[in-house]
C-alpha cells in the first residue's frame, strides 16, 4: 500500500476526537501551537505513514526530518506484516487453541477449549486438577476479555461455570502461568512477559528486538492495560532502558515494587531467545512474529505469538533518547 493511499484510509477512519486531545496533551509536553502541531502532524503522516497515536509515543515533534526517518510507524509495520507473513497462516498464531495445540511443548500447561460442545466429564477433570485459571477469548489482543478465576469461584458449582463462560463467547481457560521469583520481584500482581520478535528476513534471520512489559498494579502487563515496557540488550539479558508507558511517562524504578529498572537482568533470557528462533522455523510462512514469553522457575514458556506484532512498544520515544528508531535493526533483516 502506497503512502498516499494508506494515508486516505487513515483519514476516512480517523477517531478525530481522541486525535484533537491527544494534539491538546502534546501542546503541553512540547509547548508547541495546536496549529503548529496539527500542521506537522499532518505532514509526518503522509511523508512517514505516522498516524497521531505514532506521533504521540514517538514525539515526532522533537525529531528531526533524518531521526522521523528511522522510526517504524504504523504504516510501515502495517507493510512489514503484510510482505513477511502470508495471511492464509495467521491463524495459527490469532487462534488461541490452534496456537496452543501448535506449540505444546513450548506452551508447557494445562489448558481447556470452552465451548457449547465442551465434554462435561473432561471440563470437571480439568476443574478438578486445577486452582488458579486465566480465562482468555479465543481470539483478541491487547489483553482485552481475560479473567482470571480461583479455586473458590468454582468450587460445588462446575456446571453453572461452564454455562457462564460458553455465554460469553468461545475461549479457553488456562493454568496460571506462576513466574520466576526474580520477575516476581519486578512486579507480582502480573506476569511480566518479553516481548521477543522474530524475523526470518532476506538478509539474515535472528531476533531483531526484545522488551520487558511490565505490569503496575493490574493483573495483566500489556501497555494497552496500563502496563510499561523496558528495552532489554539481546547480549545479556538486561533491560537497557527506563520503563516506559503508553502515555509517556517513564519510570527509573517499579512505582509499586521500588525494583530498580535498568540493570535488571532477566533469568533464562537466552532460553527464551533459543525457543522464539526454534519455534519461528516451525512455520516459515510466518517470517515475522513477536512472541510473548513468560519466565517460571523451570524457564521459558510461551504466552502467546502474534501474527501482527504490534508498531507501539518499539517506538516509545524513552527507549531512544538520541532520536534514532528501530529502523536500522531492521535494515539488519530486510530492506526497508
Amino acid at each position: 500500500m502506497s503512502r498516499l493511499s494508506f494515508f486516505f484510509k487513515r483519514l476516512v477512519r480517523m477517531d478525530w476526537k481522541a486525535m484533537w486531545k491527544t494534539t491538546g496533551i502534546l501542546k503541553e509536553r512540547s509547548g508547541k501551537s495546536r496549529i503548529w502541531l496539527l500542521c506537522d502532524m499532518l505532514r509526518c503522516a503522509v511523508k512517514y505513514n505516522a498516524g497521531y497515536v505514532d506521533y504521540k509515543i514517538a514525539q515526532f515533534y522533537r525529531l528531526n526530518d533524518e531521526q522521523k526517518k528511522t522510526q517504524i510507524t504504523r504504516g510501515l509495520s502495517n507493510t512489514i506484516v503484510r510482505r513477511m507473513n502470508d495471511k492464509s497462516y495467521w491463524y495459527l498464531f490469532d487462534d488461541k487453541a490452534t496456537f496452543n495445540n501448535l506449540f505444546k511443548d513450548e506452551v508447557a500447561r494445562d489448558w481447556i477449549k470452552v465451548t457449547k460442545d465442551t465434554d462435561l466429564e473432561e471440563w470437571k477433570a480439568f476443574l478438578s486438577r486445577n486452582d488458579d485459571l486465566f480465562w482468555k477469548p479465543l481470539e483478541g489482543s491487547s489483553g482485552v476479555g481475560i479473567a482470571r478465576y480461583e479455586k473458590e469461584y468454582w468450587l460445588g458449582r462446575e456446571e453453572e461455570f461452564l454455562k457462564e463462560l460458553v455465554d460469553k463467547e468461545v475461549g479457553i481457560l488456562e493454568e496460571r502461568v506462576i513466574q520466576h521469583p526474580r520477575m516476581m520481584e519486578m512486579s507480582p500482581s502480573s506476569v511480566n512477559t518479553i516481548r521477543i520478535a522474530t524475523l526470518l528476513g532476506d538478509k539474515k534471520q535472528g531476533i531483531v528486538y526484545a522488551f520487558l512489559r511490565i505490569g503496575n498494579g493490574k493483573v495483566m502487563d500489556n501497555v494497552d492495560q496500563g502496563g510499561m515496557a523496558a528495552r532489554v540488550d539481546l547480549a545479556t539479558g538486561t533491560l537497557l532502558t527506563v520503563g516506559a508507558d503508553k502515555q509517556g511517562n517513564t519510570f527509573t524504578e517499579h512505582p509499586i515494587t521500588g525494583t530498580p529498572i535498568i540493570g535488571f537482568k532477566i533469568p533464562f533470557f537466552q532460553e527464551a531467545c533459543d525457543m522464539c528462533l526454534k519455534a519461528a522455523q516451525k512455520v516459515p510462512q510466518m517470517r515475522f512474529v513477536a512472541w510473548d514469553v513468560a519466565i517460571t522457575e523451570k524457564g521459558p514458556v510461551f504466552i502467546e505469538g502474534n501474527s501482527f506484532p504490534s508498531h507501539a512498544v518499539p517506538q516509545f520515544a524513552a527507549h531512544y533518547p538520541d532520536g534514532i528508531g528501530i529502523m536500522r535493526e531492521f535494515r539488519e533483516f530486510i530492506d526497508i
